[in-house]
C-alpha cells in the first residue's frame, strides 16, 4: 500500500515537471519572441536618424571647407587688389540672390526659422507645405547662394544654412522610408536634425542638444530624447573623425579673474543685449520696406547697392568688414591684440543688416558673434583689461550679442563654453545671457527667428490658398 503511494506521487511529480517543462519552454519562446521584435522595432526607429546624422556630418563638413575656401578667396583677392570689389561684391551680392529667387525662393536667408516653421507644420494636415521649406534643391541652392555672397564678402556665417540643410536631409530620408516601415514622428526627425546640423556645424553636442530643447520645440523632451541624443553624437563624431579634433574659436586663456570684473561683464551684458536685439529689429524693418519692390529691376538695384555699401566699408575701412568675422574673434581671444578700432562694432552692426535684407542665403549666428566680440572687446578697452580679463569680457559680449538676436540665453552660453572649452566663465556667461534676455525683451517682446518663422508659415499658406 505505501509502495502504491510512493509510485503515484512519483508519477504525479513527474508529470508536474513535464508540464512545468513545457510551460517553461513556451515562455522563453515567448519572451525570445518579444524581445526580437522589441529589437528590430527599436533598430528600425533608430536607423533613420542614424542615416541622417551621418548624412549631416559629411554634408556639413564638405559645406564648413567650402566656406572656408570662399572667405580664404576673399582674402587673396584684397591682397591682389582689393579695388576689384567695387565689381565683385554687387557681382556676387546679385548672383546670391538670383539663385534663391531663381530656384529656392525658401532657402533665403538663416535657415533656422524655416526650420522652425517646419516642425510647427509637421502634422498631418499640413506636412505637405514642409516641402517649401525644406528639400534637396533648397539644400543645393543654400550652399551655392551662401559660398557667392561671403565670397563677394557679404557678412553672413553658415551655422544657421547648416540647420536648413540638415533638416532638408532628415526630411528627405523620412520621405524615402516604405510604406511598411514603422512609423516615425516627423517633428522628432526634423528637431534631431537641426540639433545635429548645429552640433555639426560648431562641434558643440551640447549646444545642438540645449537648442533643440530652448528654441525649437514645445515637446517634452523626453518623447525624443534618444534620437536626439544619439543623432547630434553620430553628427559630431563624424565631423570630428573627418576635421580632427579641433574648436571652433580655440583655447583662450580664462584664469586668475579679478573679482570686479563682474562689473564691466553686466556692461557688455547690457549693450551687446540691446545692439543684438536693435540689429534683428532693423533687419525686420528693411525687409518689411523692401517687400514693396516688386520688379526684379529693383531688387538687383537693391543688391547692386548693398554690394558696393559693403565694398566701400571693406575697401575704404577696414577688411573686418567682410566676412562672418571668426578671424575677428580668433584675434581678440587668442592674442595680445585685444582691442579693437572704435568703428568696428558699427561695421559687424550695420554689415549683417545689409547682408541679410539682400534675400540670398547665409545666417547671423557667427556675424553675431563676432559684433559681440567686437563690443566686448571695445568694454576691455574702456576698463584698460588685458589677458584673462579682456577674455572674459570678449566672452561674454558674444553669449550676449546672440542671445539678444536669438532670445535663447542658455544655448549662447553652452555654444560660447564648448566653443573655446573656458569651463571656468561658465556662470559668468550664463549670468551674461539672462541679462542680455531681460533686456532684449524690453526692447522687443517677440525674438527674431519667431518672428521671420511666423512669416514663412504665412507665405507658404498664402500659396496654399492661391494653389
Amino acid at each position: 500500500m505505501k509502495y502504491r503511494f510512493i509510485r503515484k506521487n512519483l508519477k504525479t511529480i513527474r508529470w508536474v515537471q513535464k508540464i512545468e517543462g513545457i510551460v517553461r519552454e513556451y515562455l522563453k519562446t515567448r519572451f525570445d519572441s518579444i524581445a526580437n521584435n522589441k529589437l528590430k522595432q527599436t533598430l528600425l526607429n533608430a536607423l533613420p536618424f542614424w542615416l541622417g546624422a551621418l548624412l549631416t556630418g559629411v554634408v556639413a563638413v564638405i559645406y564648413a571647407k567650402l566656406f572656408l575656401l570662399a572667405e580664404q578667396g576673399t582674402i587673396y583677392l584684397y591682397n591682389l587688389n582689393k579695388w576689384l570689389f567695387f565689381a565683385i561684391t554687387p557681382l556676387c551680392f546679385v548672383v546670391s540672390w538670383w539663385l534663391v529667387h531663381k530656384y529656392a525662393p525658401y532657402a533665403r536667408g538663416s535657415g533656422i526659422p524655416q526650420v522652425s516653421a517646419s516642425i510647427e507644420l509637421a502634422n498631418p494636415k499640413k506636412y505637405h507645405l514642409v516641402s517649401k521649406l525644406l528639400g534637396f534643391r533648397i539644400l543645393l541652392i543654400k550652399i551655392f547662394s551662401s559660398l557667392v555672397m561671403v565670397f563677394g564678402g557679404g557678412v553672413v556665417g553658415r551655422e544657421g544654412p547648416t540647420i536648413q540643410i540638415a533638416g532638408s536631409i532628415f526630411k528627405k530620408i523620412n520621405d524615402l522610408l516604405p510604406e511598411w516601415y514603422p512609423k516615425i514622428s516627423k517633428k522628432n526627425m526634423l528637431i534631431t536634425g537641426a540639433a545635429s546640423g548645429l552640433a555639426a556645424a560648431f562641434n558643440t553636442p551640447l549646444g545642438g542638444i540645449v537648442f533643440a530643447i530652448e528654441e525649437l520645440t514645445k515637446t517634452h523632451f523626453s518623447f525624443f530624447k534618444s534620437a536626439l541624443l544619439t543623432g547630434v553624437i553620430i553628427a559630431g563624431l563624424t565631423a570630428l573623425n573627418i576635421l580632427g579634433p579641433y574648436l571652433y574659436l580655440g583655447y583662450p586663456t580664462v584664469n586668475h579673474l579679478s573679482w570686479w570684473v563682474i562689473f564691466p561683464v553686466l556692461i557688455a551684458a547690457v549693450l551687446s543685449g540691446y545692439l543684438g536685439c536693435s540689429m534683428t529689429r532693423i533687419i525686420l524693418y528693411v525687409l518689411k520696406k523692401k517687400s514693396v519692390l516688386q520688379t526684379n529691376a529693383k531688387k538687383i538695384a537693391y543688391g547692386v547697392v548693398g554690394g558696393l555699401i559693403i565694398a566701400a566699408l571693406g575697401v575704404l575701412i577696414n577688411m573686418e568688414a567682410f566676412g562672418s568675422g571668426k578671424e575677428l574673434m580668433q584675434t581678440a581671444l587668442l592674442t595680445d591684440n585685444k582691442y579693437v578700432e572704435w568703428y568696428v562694432p558699427l561695421l559687424r552692426f550695420f554689415g549683417p543688416v545689409i547682408s541679410f535684407t539682400n534675400g540670398g542665403a547665409g545666417g547671423v549666428f557667427a556675424p553675431s558673434l563676432s559684433a559681440g566680440a567686437s563690443i566686448g572687446s571695445f568694454v576691455a578697452e574702456w576698463f584698460q583689461l588685458n589677458g584673462s580679463n579682456a577674455n572674459l569680457i570678449i566672452l561674454c559680449g558674444m553669449v550676449s550679442f546672440l542671445t539678444g538676436v536669438t532670445r535663447s540665453p542658455f544655448t549662447s552660453a553652452i555654444l560660447v563654453l564648448e566653443m573655446t572649452t573656458a569651463e571656468t566663465t561658465i556662470f559668468y556667461l550664463m549670468m551674461a545671457g539672462l541679462m542680455a534676455n531681460l533686456v532684449s525683451s524690453w526692447v522687443s517682446k517677440h525674438s527674431f527667428y519667431d518672428q521671420l518663422k511666423e512669416q514663412y508659415m504665412q507665405e507658404v499658406d498664402h500659396e496654399e490658398v492661391k494653389a
